[in-house]
């Protein structure tokens, strides 16, 4: 443990960081060729992840915080004041932020894979909240759900925000609220916020912005491995595409391969058919039902939801049971 101010315990788990090279040859390796969507967010994928939540066919940020803005002291009043807040994946801490001067928690737990991001993190939001105690964790929490040494009792309230629960298919969603319900313990609480199935051509526009912002994430990835693996990759042979798979309740990306030809990645050869794709992500949408359903066999109860007048987008806040 690190103690980077007085307010602020760090604490490193030492997650395993899954070897780039490794996933990449193991993913084209497969018949359906395929690369884990956390290898987007190199420095120029973070930067244009960061450009595609401005754009305006991209609704999902600007309803989360209009929601969180707008039902803040009603949140707050049922999490309850003293509660020790935990937030997976926190990033830059930017929503939780909309949430602290109601919620007054006794302690925030931001749990993040990247190190120094993580630090860096932490430290800007005591500055800016000086009276909240801060455990930062550095871990892979799809892999270890760990809480940090020290923390205060009270009720402890898992923070999802930004459908980042879409990411995963519904089994592995089922797996990691039992985990969530595991730290929490009988009377803890989950926050989270999760995009809704609605009209496709809402959802495709979503994820192919007018000003191509999506598509040069997507192909980024494709740059990366040039970069960092030796690829030959030629990124006018491969073109973005994402749809709403109606069957399966998902976003699906792609890269697909625009003629029949070979690239080389570490020294190791690939065929490209015409046609043939790289799946690069999912994101999953949920009716209400659906999420309350999955929740409910993970052992959590609804106790409220907050939805924008379009039904683009919902909040629950859960109960463990």
């Amino acid at each position: 443990m690190n103690l980077l101010s007085q307010k602020i315990s760090f604490y490193d788990f030492k997650p395993e960081l899954e070897n780039f090279r490794d996933a990449v040859i193991k993913g084209l390796s497969r018949g359906q060729k395929q690369i884990p969507p956390k290898f987007f967010y190199d420095e120029t994928g973070s930067q244009l992840f960061e450009a595609i939540l401005e754009q305006p066919e991209y609704y999902i940020p600007n309803v989360e915080r209009d929601l969180l803005q707008t039902y803040a002291d009603e949140i707050g009043r049922l999490i309850e004041p003293g509660s020790v807040l935990i937030e997976p994946g926190s990033g830059s801490c930017e929503k939780v932020q909309l949430l602290l001067e109601s919620l007054h928690p006794s302690a925030y737990v931001p749990m993040d894979i990247s190190r120094e991001f993580l630090k860096q993190s932490a430290c800007s939001l005591s500055q800016k909240y000086p009276w909240l105690p801060i455990y930062p964790a550095c871990l892979d929490f799809t892999q270890q759900m760990i809480l940090p040494h020290g923390i205060p009792h009270g009720r402890r309230v898992v923070f999802i925000p930004g459908s980042s629960l879409g990411n995963f298919d519904p089994l592995e969603v089922q797996h990691f609220l039992t985990g969530i319900h595991r730290i929490t313990g009988k009377g803890g609480g989950l926050l989270v916020g999760l995009d809704r199935k609605k009209d496709p051509s809402v959802l495709n526009a979503a994820y192919n912005d007018a000003a191509g912002i999506s598509a040069e994430f997507n192909l980024n990835l494709l740059t990366r491995i040039n970069n960092e693996l030796g690829g030959n990759f030629d990124l006018d042979r491969f073109e973005h595409r994402a749809y709403y798979n109606d069957q399966r309740g998902r976003i699906e990306m792609h890269l697909v391969s625009s003629e029949d030809h070979d690239v080389r990645v570490s020294d190791q050869d690939f065929r490209f058919i015409k046609g043939e794709y790289i799946h690069t992500e999912n994101s999953y949408k949920y009716s209400p039902d659906e999420f309350i359903t999955l929740a409910n066999s993970s052992g959590f109860r609804l106790l409220k939801i907050w939805s924008d007048d379009k039904h683009l987008f919902s909040i629950y806040f859960l109960e463990a049971s």
